[in-house]
């Protein structure tokens, strides 16, 4: 099994008003997959769900859904977990209507306290979350918590492998312009992509790490507060990080991530850019 790829979303280049249209198209660019976006609120039916199902199994398309941006999984105030719950099981719901497999979900911010108490919240919050998850019958459902790119935010890569270690069935959403955006542009480069999925399989075990789920995009980012804003690889102005050297380390371990290019407005043309990286390293 080779890596996937295809866009979080609908491309400029999308020529159809709907996202059920999304799988036929991106069949037809030679993509494998889908992110659908529910940033702003889980708001697509069960009618379209299902529909946008059909399409993706009809047309090869692997799907994931992005679950609300303002979970916060740090936030120790009990209502903010009954959100943060509600949200996921939301989530869940449409992903299981649509038959995607990973549910992606933001960690969340410091909020004014040391990391480690951040993410001992965060822990403490998934582990409640995932009792009802599992209790709901969402247990096939992967979520994957992500690295998040601003610096005061929670979700270094260490904080969401940790997160991950909570159970064998949580996979963790490596998102690479967010790290190097984290990192001020430190985490580019085939020795930073060497360690950074050696620590990936150090957390986790080769088959649960070659597996893993990523976003990328060239990153904009402040030297105060780390990502700004997402670029296209098409953007000049030297943004990074450079997709050549992930894809072919990832490439030289035989691994098969999913990869869901999050570039700004094109999204599609950069993850079958990504794609040709990729099969070119794997030869």
């Amino acid at each position: 099994m080779s890596a996937q790829f295809g866009p979080a979303g609908n491309a400029q280049a999308f020529p159809y008003k709907s996202s059920t249209d999304a799988p036929r198209w991106l069949a037809g660019l030679g993509l494998d997959c889908y992110e659908y976006q529910c940033g702003r609120g889980v708001n697509i039916n069960a009618d379209t769900a299902h529909k946008l199902g059909e399409e993706a199994r009809a047309h090869g398309i692997g799907l994931s859904l992005h679950a609300p941006y303002y979970i916060n999984l740090a936030n120790p105030a009990p209502e903010s977990l009954e959100k943060n719950t509600r949200y996921i099981l939301e989530s869940c719901r449409a992903a299981h209507w649509m038959g995607a497999k990973r549910v992606v979900v933001h960690t969340g911010a410091v909020m004014k306290r040391s990391r480690r108490e951040a993410l001992d919240t965060a822990l403490a919050s998934m582990r409640a979350i995932l009792q009802v998850w599992e209790g709901e019958g969402f247990a096939s459902i992967a979520l994957c918590p992500e690295t998040m790119g601003k610096i005061n935010q929670l979700g270094d890569l260490g904080e969401v492998l940790e997160l991950c270690t909570l159970d064998p069935r949580l996979i963790p959403c490596v998102d690479f312009g967010h790290l190097y955006a984290r990192s001020l542009g430190t985490l580019t480069g085939p020795d930073a992509c060497e360690a950074m999925l050696d620590k990936i399989e150090a957390a986790l075990g080769p088959g649960r790490a070659s597996r893993f789920h990523a976003h990328f995009s060239r990153i904009e980012f402040t030297t105060n507060g780390g990502e700004k804003c997402h670029r296209s690889f098409a953007d000049h102005g030297g943004f990074g990080p450079d997709p050549a050297p992930l894809m072919a380390a990832v490439a030289r371990r035989g691994w098969s991530p999913t990869f869901i290019c999050e570039s700004a407005g094109t999204q599609a043309e950069d993850a079958l850019a990504m794609k040709q990286l990729y099969r070119l390293s794997a030869g």
